[in-house]
């Protein structure tokens, strides 16, 4: 098969976790005889260096002519610590999000059994724990109207959401459910909020296309201490934009390390991959960025994208060995030990996918 993938590495330590995804996805590639082309692209902080645009049109263009696009990270203190800058490189996500029509954030999370002394939870707690968030992208408070009265002194941004941009999510919700456990939750905060209670009523409404679905509706601060109670009592849970931002980063800790955890940006016709960590800058270039969550979402747009189910197995097996067998970086290592540079994990997993 013939895969054309816009590469967006970005900021920080995105080149780095990037250049072994590259590396295990060409593995696969051989392995399974498919030709990949990669189209890199500029993309946040790396953009407006270059041009001035967090995401320029050319970035877009690359990215629409793609199958899927395998994305890094975006960030850099110096817009981080400069509260007047116009333009900053997160600008350039939001901005991509929306041209793109990348609508639903699918956030798994699962445990290795290798790590589970690694959570910072109890192991009798999140054993078997396999859940997937699907966190609504392009609306909400993000996207709002927002600014300030009163001479700067007071502040105001607005979540507006359309029952077609619910309906969207929630449709997406509903079909992931059917193929797990037919178990969906709906976060939400309906007892104080407008916006919460159309979110809850449209879903209800939906209820009846779905009649092997079992749904359960939850405030968002209920789900924040259950995820840290019982995550495993979960399967797939929606939401909106900013409540999804806050839980899946609370989510993804339970593995033991952002490091661990893939992502798929989707829309109806393009998507993204990504890993849900940052662009860390304190380690940009040392060697010590792990890039196992940037692997994990290639195994992602593999499955999802292109439909190929076996490839993206083989990838989560050598992962899978690769923790197993103590060959990762120094997030995963204890008392000090040493860990195996970026590129020795990449070394890894291509050799073991070619053995």
């Amino acid at each position: 098969m013939d895969l054309k993938i816009a590469l967006l590495a970005g900021d920080g330590i995105g080149p780095e976790v990037i250049e072994q995804a590259v590396r295990v996805s060409d593995a696969i590639a051989k392995k399974f005889n498919h030709n990949i082309q990669w189209t890199p692209a500029l993309t946040g902080a790396a953009a407006i260096d270059a041009v001035g645009d967090p995401y320029p049109d050319e970035t877009h263009q690359i990215c629409l002519d793609a199958d899927a696009v395998l994305f890094g990270a975006i960030g850099h203190p110096r817009f981080d610590n400069d509260p007047s800058a116009k333009v900053r490189p997160e600008q350039g996500l939001l901005k991509m999000r929306q041209k793109l029509g990348l609508f639903a954030n699918v956030r798994p999370t699962f445990t290795f059994p290798s790590l589970l002394d690694k959570s910072p939870l109890k192991q009798e707690r999140i054993e078997g724990t396999d859940l997937v968030f699907l966190r609504e992208l392009t609306g909400g408070i993000y996207f709002g109207e927002r600014g300030r009265l009163d001479n700067g002194n007071t502040a105001f941004d607005t979540c507006t959401y359309t029952r077609d941009e619910i309906k969207r999510l929630a449709k997406k919700g509903f079909e992931l459910a059917m193929i797990r456990s037919k178990k969906l939750c709906c976060v939400d905060k309906a007892n104080v909020l407008e916006s919460s209670r159309l979110w809850r009523e449209t879903v209800q409404a939906m209820e009846k296309e779905y009649p092997e679905v079992t749904v359960s509706y939850e405030f968002v601060d209920a789900v924040a201490m259950r995820l840290v109670q019982w995550p495993n009592s979960y399967d797939v849970l929606i939401t909106e934009n900013l409540f999804g931002d806050i839980l899946t980063d609370e989510a993804s800790v339970i593995s033991g390390s952002m490091g661990l955890m893939p992502s798929a940006s989707v829309g109806t016709e393009n998507a993204l991959y990504e890993p849900i960590h940052g662009s860390f800058p304190q380690a940009t270039g040392l060697g010590i960025a792990n890039p196992l969550a940037t692997v994990l979402s290639a195994a992602m747009m593999f499955e999802m994208s292109f439909g190929l189910i076996e490839e993206g197995a083989t990838i989560r097996k050598v992962v899978d060995q690769s923790l197993a067998e103590g060959i990762v970086t120094e997030d995963l290592k204890e008392n000090g030990e040493k860990g195996n540079s970026t590129t020795e994990v990449g070394d890894y997993l291509v050799s073991k996918i070619l053995s």
